[in-house]
């Protein structure tokens, strides 16, 4: 729930792959977030970000030419890669930078969620067929048992709903929040 995602000025939607009814989507996760925090569940954020030099942005991603390099994106520490203010992170909550589309992929993910005795997840996010998906199938090879809030997710138009079909059918129960937060309490 990145800027670079949501907002119009973003980054993603200047490259032409906006994101499906974000005003919708942001609400309904301001909501469960607020929910989760009232149930003392601890919310954990993925943040998608690069390095300044792009070093660590993905193989194909600058073979397809799809970072100009003038141009910010999601570099850490740049509005492009900043929370969302509606979402903004309090002190208490976790985040773990990633720089691949699988939250668990070179982060301390697994740990924190192993560390904290967390077997069950309600994933929410963007892009739904890319970012969410990859993390859920993560999440679930690695045995978590999986809810994506099917109303806080987003993505582009013509992969949001077969991204959320192909979840469903192997990966993770795809329910509105309401119904997976109550998995978890």
């Amino acid at each position: 729930m990145q800027n670079g995602f949501l907002h119009p000025d973003g980054s993603v939607s200047r490259n032409g792959e906006p994101m499906l009814e974000v005003e919708r989507v942001v609400a309904e996760t301001v909501q469960l977030v607020a929910e989760a925090r009232s149930a003392g569940l601890p919310v954990i954020y993925t943040q998608h970000v690069f390095r300044p030099d792009y070093m660590d942005l993905p193989r194909r991603l600058k073979a397809r030419d799809q970072f100009d390099q003038g141009e910010v994106t999601l570099v850490a520490g740049s509005w492009d890669a900043a929370v969302a203010d509606e979402l903004k992170p309090l002190e208490s909550d976790l985040v773990v930078e990633k720089n691949r589309f699988d939250a668990f992929l070179y982060t301390d993910l697994e740990l924190v969620l192993r560390t904290l005795g967390i077997g069950r997840l309600l994933v929410c996010g963007v892009a739904t067929n890319v970012c969410v998906e990859s993390t859920v199938r993560s999440a679930e090879q690695r045995d978590f048992e999986v809810t994506v809030a099917s109303d806080c997710t987003s993505g582009p138009a013509e992969y949001h709903y077969a991204a959320l079909a192909a979840m469903a059918y192997i990966a993770a129960d795809v329910v509105p929040w309401h119904a997976g937060l109550t998995t978890l309490a």
